[in-house]
């Protein structure tokens, strides 16, 4: 018999991309609410935040973004280069004191052809990785489990980031 896997979240995310519709700029609209709990931001910083990918390649998925939309990196002035790769610093360092990880993916996706989804804004992902973390799920199923649900993770790094602050 198949083994069945729970992931309700995703759905959102299936709809969203098998309707074609631009979500538009989350970096924009999602800062602009002031719902962090909500939108899974977990730091606000003066030029930049951090927030949990709401559609994660592993549990703590981080995405570092400026407040201020801005699609390639050349378009960032020093403050906001400076205070990104600092949130990109501290992400790894609460990542590591939430989930003790082997390694990171850390990187930048510049452009559509690049793999952006959201070409107009620049963002980091931080992407905690573990030995082993892919098996057969991931190479033959191309199924992600996900141990612990986002709101979980968000209190557990929330608590992390904020001892560290």
């Amino acid at each position: 018999m198949a083994e069945i896997l729970w992931a309700p979240w995703r759905m959102t995310y299936i709809e969203k991309s098998s309707s074609g519709k631009s979500e538009g700029d989350i970096f924009v609209q999602l800062p602009a609410e002031h719902d962090d709990a909500k939108n899974l931001i977990l730091f606000r910083g003066t030029t930049a935040f951090v927030m949990m990918n709401a559609y994660p390649y592993t549990n703590g998925h981080l995405l570092v973004a400026p407040y201020r939309q801005v699609a390639d990196i050349e378009g960032l002035d020093d403050t906001e280069l400076l205070e990104l790769n600092q949130l990109v610093a501290k992400s790894v360092r609460w990542l590591k004191g939430c989930y003790g990880p082997d390694g990171f993916n850390i990187g930048v996706n510049l452009g559509r052809a690049a793999g952006a989804g959201i070409p107009m804004h620049i963002h980091w992902h931080i992407v905690p990785r573990w030995n082993g973390d892919t098996n057969f799920m991931t190479s033959v199923g191309n199924v992600r489990v996900m141990p612990q649900s986002l709101q979980e993770s968000y209190v557990k790094i929330k608590e992390v980031s904020e001892r560290d602050a």
